[in-house]
């Protein structure tokens, strides 16, 4: 499957791992898909047959933090957070390091493959995987969610803990309900991008942002402070009309946006350049 095409399917059909791993084959072409698959099945296989879907949500976190963390080794990337291969699932599983996003998509995928219910939490400044019922579903106190810090070991939070990450964060508003409401897998694919695209800008990595760039765009093609970021990286690139394209898309996206003004200027700017360039 190419990305545009995972991009162009409806929410109920997202797979968050076909995301992520599409995202790592961006990195390294011609990367087996099924077998990343695979390797998440064998990862998960020793606890199968253990009923880990009988325990209540914070038995399951203690069970799978345990196997995951101690006996499997994996931990969070404290010493190269920013490092690209800490974003690339494949590279996840071999180096059994990461950063809070691609371990959630670990502890979620093995949790799964074991019939625990498990969902990301697009926590602010901190991406964190919520165990238990889905919200809305019926439950008793048996079944109260739970909520694990996949970079740090699988621990679980509480209200402090969660406090403490927000003033981590400088988020300067208080702890809320919505916070740990389950993102939408198109949401989670893009905040790896997005962290992708924070690294690769602060790298000067024009070709790689451009592709990250594209991705985002597919994905959430709503989101037009991106059409505006890849207009500019395409005029320093070189190629005016690409950028030309995307001003113009972005002003009928946002004809009373802030960056009208810019965007008005850059068009105009590039057609006199190509029209100067066809005389």
């Amino acid at each position: 499957m190419e990305f545009r095409d995972y991009a162009r399917s409806s929410d109920d059909r997202l797979d968050l791992l076909t995301g992520a791993l599409l995202i790592a084959r961006d990195a390294h072409p011609g990367l087996d898909l099924e077998g990343q698959r695979a390797r998440l099945d064998e990862l998960a296989r020793p606890l199968e047959g253990r009923g880990l879907a009988g325990f209540p949500p914070s038995v399951q976190a203690r069970l799978l933090s345990d196997y995951l963390y101690v006996v499997c080794g994996f931990h969070g990337a404290k010493t190269d957070y920013y490092e690209p291969r800490n974003s690339f699932l494949n590279e996840v599983l071999d180096r059994k390091t990461g950063i809070p996003i691609t371990l959630a998509v670990v502890y979620i995928e093995v949790a799964r493959r074991l019939g625990v219910s498990a969902l990301g939490v697009g926590f602010p400044g901190h991406f964190l995987v919520r165990l238990g019922q889905r919200p809305g579903d019926p439950s008793g106190e048996r079944n109260e969610p739970v909520i694990v810090d996949p970079f740090h070991q699988g621990r679980l939070l509480d209200a402090d803990g969660l406090g403490a990450l927000l003033r981590r964060a400088n988020v300067r508003v208080p702890l809320s309900s919505e916070m740990l409401e389950p993102a939408r897998t198109r949401h989670i694919v893009a905040r790896m991008l997005m962290n992708l695209r924070g690294i690769y800008t602060s790298r000067g990595d024009g070709a790689r942002l451009l592709l990250t760039l594209d991705r985002l765009i597919d994905l959430l093609p709503e989101l037009s402070s991106e059409l505006l970021e890849r207009a500019k990286l395409y005029e320093q690139l070189g190629a005016p009309s690409a950028a030309l394209a995307d001003y113009e898309r972005y002003l009928s996206a946002e004809p009373d946006g802030a960056d009208r003004v810019l965007a008005t200027n850059a068009i105009e700017r590039l057609k006199r350049a190509l029209g100067a360039n066809r005389n």
